[in-house]
């Protein structure tokens, strides 16, 4: 009881503090290439930018999703933004989808598919690579994404998202976060925003009929964020149920 009400107040807190026209890169997940046949979660992912320029920047995403099958999962998300100073705004509604792939060389394969219906920008699409690999107590996950902005001319841009995370006690995970740039379909580059840092996660499986997962992290910049933030903090809170 007493670790929901701490999700609860979690919740409330991200809702208070004052986000960024780039909610989605704020609010990232590094997405598993495995699914879990029944299981339903309602998520919130929260990201901020702290330090220099850009402080006060954060992101804030609601979603909820079902797993229909090993094969399938289906879900929707709103976004929000608030920029420093500023007030919080509805930023897009998005629906994904994902298709599990099977495993390729020992490793779990899986294709991530999103439309997002921006209220302040052109809409995009986005398709990302989920590749997975566990081995005891490890856990590592890479995504390679790929957008493109519904205007004419615009090119596809590249990203990644990665994890390598390790259990070392019952139901505590530790591990480091890694997001960044890939450029464009026009110029190809590594030399973008870039973020690294620790990650720690936290699950309770025993609450009446559901999970909770809690995950925190600071990240660090690198490459061009450097010039902009001296960091990038990010929360998690997932609470999943079976029907």
């Amino acid at each position: 009881m007493r670790v929901v009400v701490a999700a609860t107040v979690l919740a409330a807190f991200c809702l208070s503090i004052p986000t960024p026209a780039q909610a989605t890169e704020l609010t990232t997940k590094v997405f598993a290439a495995t699914l879990e046949p029944g299981f339903t979660e309602f998520e919130l992912r929260y990201g901020r930018i702290v330090g220099d320029e850009a402080t006060g920047e954060d992101g804030l995403l609601f979603e909820a999703a079902h797993h229909f099958s090993s094969r399938f999962y289906g879900g929707i998300e709103l976004e929000t933004s608030r920029e420093p100073g500023g007030d919080r705004k509805i930023a897009a509604f998005g629906a994904e989808g994902i298709v599990t792939l099977g495993k390729v060389a020992g490793v779990n394969v899986a294709m991530l598919g999103e439309y997002a219906a921006n209220l302040h920008t052109s809409d995009a699409i986005e398709t990302r690579l989920l590749v997975e690999k566990r081995a005891d107590e490890f856990n590592v996950r890479l995504n390679l994404n790929a957008e493109k902005i519904l205007e004419h001319g615009e090119p596809l841009e590249f990203s990644y998202a990665a994890s390598v995370d390790r259990e070392l006690a019952e139901d505590f995970r530790l591990g480091l976060m890694g997001i960044g740039e890939l450029g464009t379909s026009k110029h190809l580059t590594a030399r973008g925003e870039h973020f690294l840092g620790p990650v720690a996660k936290y699950e309770v499986e025993h609450l009446p009929r559901g999970e909770l997962e809690l995950e925190a992290g600071y990240l660090l910049p690198l490459g061009e964020a450097r010039h902009d933030t001296d960091g990038l903090v990010r929360l998690m809170v997932e609470y999943g149920i079976r029907f």
